[in-house]
């Protein structure tokens, strides 16, 4: 493993090659691998002929992911909405809080400081929209459990586009609000299916894959995250100011936790075809930032020996949930050079900020 981590830092000595790049990128698309620690990404690489589009980035660096530290009950292991919250408001949170501070103040995010500034704003995550990282660009919630007030918050926020799952939170709630037929008012296609969602070629999107949790890519979802990925770029980029998209990789998380590694490779490689499209468009459009890493590590993984000739990799997994290890952060285009280091995730947030050149509030 030492080796690995050696490798991905001094990668980050790299300097990109070919045309002069701004000194500010007009977009970001910022990608999260839910779960995704350095041994997630190490069995990616060489389960794909040690190629990843991820491992091609020329800056690297390593993320701390520890929560707030008033709650005493978390042993420094974060979850999802805590560790999202830091990187989208740039404050540490307690586990469960989405976009709040610990003491439940909602706190900005940056997707909604890109929205203010007249940037287009779009989420895709392979998970329900609602879930805790995608939820925490955009809600305001003292539990990521509380999932139909998430769904209601998306109405709050004028965002330019999001897919992924959980239709039922919109649709089928305990207060009887259809949010479907709300966003329909506020201008949104409401749609269901991804064919019909890569019809859509201007205007705002709302796009349900699901009525809950979307499959994993083997068993139905397929290509849906790159597709959604593309799509998403291909509208907000329609934006002259910009735009700022964050994209999921949920389920790589959902494989730490089942301890399956099989699982696990066929949800990263997903990922990096996400992250492919993202790569290409920003090398093509010259002004785009990409900024790939992840909330926490998930189930201590670990490469017990692998088949170099074949890929194939004896797993080891010393948990079913989440761990304290740090996780890498991989970045490509103008600004990529700020994330090399090492230092903790609220500084994502504070680095974005920098790139687009918004003003950092004092706390």
């Amino acid at each position: 493993m030492l080796p690995v981590l050696f490798t991905l830092l001094l990668l980050s000595v790299s300097a990109c090659t070919g045309a002069e790049e701004p000194d500010r990128p007009k977009n970001i698309i910022l990608m999260i691998g839910d779960g995704m620690g350095v041994s997630q990404v190490t069995a990616g690489y060489y389960s794909n002929d040690f190629h990843l589009v991820i491992t091609e980035a020329p800056y690297v660096g390593l993320v701390d992911t520890h929560p707030a530290t008033e709650d005493p009950d978390d042993n420094g292991v974060v979850d999802s909405a805590a560790s999202a919250t830091a990187i989208s408001t740039g404050v540490k949170t307690l586990n469960r809080y989405i976009g709040m501070d610990p003491d439940r103040n909602p706190v900005r995010t940056i997707l909604e400081v890109a929205h203010e500034n007249s940037l287009a704003t779009g989420i895709v995550a392979s998970s329900s929209i609602t879930h805790a990282t995608p939820a925490s660009f955009i809600a305001h919630q003292p539990d990521r459990g509380m999932m139909e007030e998430i769904a209601a918050d998306f109405l709050e926020t004028d965002i330019d586009l999001f897919i992924g799952g959980g239709r039922q939170y919109f649709a089928e709630r305990e207060d009887g609000r259809d949010l479907l037929s709300e966003l329909s008012d506020k201008g949104y296609q409401v749609l269901h299916d991804i064919e019909e969602m890569k019809q859509v070629s201007s205007g705002k999107l709302a796009g349900f894959i699901a009525d809950g949790e979307p499959p994993r890519y083997s068993e139905g979802r397929g290509d849906m995250l790159p597709e959604a990925t593309q799509l998403a770029i291909d509208l907000l980029s329609q934006n002259e100011n910009g735009f700022f998209l964050t994209v999921e990789g949920s389920q790589i998380d959902w494989a730490g936790h089942n301890n399956d590694m099989d699982y696990l490779i066929e949800e990263l490689h997903d990922f990096d075809r996400a992250v492919a499209a993202a790569v290409d468009f920003a090398r093509r459009d010259g002004n785009t930032l990409v900024i790939i890493t992840a909330d926490h590590e998930t189930g201590g993984t670990a490469l017990n020996g692998v088949n170099l000739s074949t890929g194939e990799i004896e797993p080891g997994f010393t948990s079913g949930g989440h761990t304290g290890a740090m996780v890498p952060v991989f970045a490509f285009g103008p600004g990529a050079e700020a994330f090399s280091g090492i230092y903790h995730q609220v500084e994502i947030f504070n680095k974005q900020m920098e790139a687009l050149g918004f003003p950092l509030e004092s706390e």
